[in-house]
């Protein structure tokens, strides 16, 4: 018999309230009886039919609707994180796919005038390729310093291209680089290139690309100037190729970000 809540004893008329009663020792809880507090009478299910009943559990069926937030929580978090970690595994298989002697993944990207600078149109040169932000503090400190090295060392053959990463508007970085004085081609980035160049888990992220288009050297975070002009000079000796661009191009200027 399913039983469903009740407020009266049939006995001796004593106010019932939901979960008041008690099994009596010894009778299998699976059998449905409660004690009256008032007389103390043992009651089975039969003595309440047509006048209801208190249930001694939650009858099957009968669901708490906080655990099933609880559960419905717990599996949301479970999906993200599931996906969080395919991703991350998606990129940390990327990441150990780069290394020095790697082929840099080409890309096309928009610049702020709203033209498209591809990578591979820059074979030939020593390509520093920086991934930044307006708002990444160690950014604004090396930034200078690029602004320097370019000066010093484009008459060489290096150009130096920055991808913005953080997802800023035209308006943002370009007052950016007009107090920073950069005087290098600025790209509006798309998380596609990110990711191809391994998921970018740190800002700044700076990869040398030889003239030959292949990786020569990567900086993770604020290194020092010397440390930056070391790898640029490694960038700078590597013989022109004639090696094709990757065949996959990682984004267009016209993908999503």
């Amino acid at each position: 018999m399913k039983i469903e809540e009740f407020q009266f004893c049939p006995k001796c008329g004593a106010a019932f309230s939901q979960g008041a009663g008690s099994a009596p020792e010894g009778v299998p809880t699976a059998v449905n009886t409660v004690t009256c507090g008032a007389c103390g009478t043992t009651l089975q299910a039969s003595d309440f039919t047509g006048v209801g009943s208190v249930p001694l559990a939650n009858p099957q069926g009968n669901r708490n609707p906080l655990a099933l937030v609880v559960v419905a929580v717990v599996a949301a978090a479970m999906l993200y994180f599931g996906m969080h970690m395919a991703r991350r595994s998606g990129t940390a298989a990327a990441s150990s796919l780069l290394t020095k002697s790697s082929e840099a993944p080409d890309f096309s990207l928009e610049q702020l005038d709203g033209k498209s600078m591809r990578l591979s149109d820059l074979r030939g040169k020593a390509v520093l390729l920086n991934f930044w932000a307006t708002w990444c503090g160690p950014c604004k400190i090396e930034t200078p310093w690029l602004v320097e090295l370019q000066n010093q060392y484009g008459h060489d053959g290096l150009q130096v291209v920055g991808v913005e990463m953080g997802d800023d508007g035209k308006d943002e970085i370009t007052k950016f680089m007009k107090d920073m004085g950069m005087n290098y081609p600025v790209l509006i980035g798309k998380e596609a290139v990110g990711e191809a160049y391994g998921g970018v888990p740190a800002l700044p992220e700076t990869f040398f690309i030889g003239r030959d288009g292949k990786i020569v050297d990567k900086i993770i975070g604020l290194k020092g100037k010397g440390e930056i002009e070391d790898s640029i000079k490694k960038a700078l000796d590597t013989p022109a190729g004639n090696s094709p661009a990757t065949a996959a191009t990682a984004s267009t200027a016209d993908g999503p970000k």
